[in-house]
């Protein structure tokens, strides 16, 4: 079959540069990335799957809680990808949230955030760095364990909020030494998993190139299901 395609969401601040490198991973991992924002469109009927990516606070508006004088916000786009969450679990079609799509997944199904997260987590090691340099452990039993393996793992850091409350259907998939959250995935199918960190820059670490390829095989599944069941309608018809 051909490459599935994966819808991608960036800041527009930042997205000129990100895209690229997330593009990489996912044609790594089997599939084409086509990006998707401010002058770009969004176009799920025609997409596989859909990565949130990272960049931008989530307006607080979205869960009930108060602007922090740091937040650099885009309700345009936390609109855009609220709704893209919701159509996709509709449609059936995997989603990978990194750093702020993490969150954006957890929002978008009634969840909250912590918008300085360090300062409930005072013990989790604060830095700021895309190198591997903080550590957090996998939830036993986790979707991410299947895909990355049980053992604990060193992530990078790129962010100052993070999950509070959780939404609905979401659990915890890895935590920081100190408790912070640092992955949440959906209970049920669709595929749906938030990292909280980037693996696109560490696409030299096999478990982190392990994520995107989990997300293109859930997309290149869906895929060959529907295009069974069009298949099956068009005999039928």
């Amino acid at each position: 079959m051909t490459r599935p395609v994966i819808g991608v969401t960036t800041s527009r601040r930042s997205g000129w540069r990100v895209f690229p490198l997330l593009a990489f991973n996912i044609w790594l991992a089997g599939g084409r990335a086509v990006r998707w924002g401010n002058g770009y469109g969004t176009d799920i009927d025609h997409a596989d799957g859909i990565i949130v990516g990272g960049g931008d606070d989530i307006s607080p508006d979205f869960y009930g809680g108060h602007l922090v004088s740091s937040a650099r916000l885009d309700p345009d786009r936390d609109r855009m990808e609220r709704d893209l969450v919701h159509r996709a679990f509709e449609l059936n079609k995997p989603i990978l949230g990194i750093c702020r799509g993490a969150q954006m997944l957890n929002v978008a199904l009634g969840g909250t955030l912590h918008q300085d997260a360090y300062s409930v987590y005072d013990r989790s090691d604060r830095r700021w760095t895309v190198l591997p340099r903080k550590s957090i452990e996998i939830v036993p039993g986790s979707r991410l364990e299947g895909i990355a393996g049980p053992e604990g793992m060193r992530v990078n850091v790129l962010h100052t909020q993070a999950v509070d409350r959780l939404g609905e259907g979401i659990r915890v998939a890895a935590r920081d030494t100190g408790g912070m959250i640092q992955a949440v995935e959906r209970v049920s199918d669709p595929f749906a998993l938030g990292v909280q960190w980037h693996p696109e820059h560490l696409f030299y670490a096999h478990r982190q190139r392990a994520i995107f390829r989990a997300l293109v095989a859930a997309a290149a599944a869906g895929h060959e299901h529907r295009a069974q069941i069009a298949a099956v309608e068009e005999h039928v018809g």
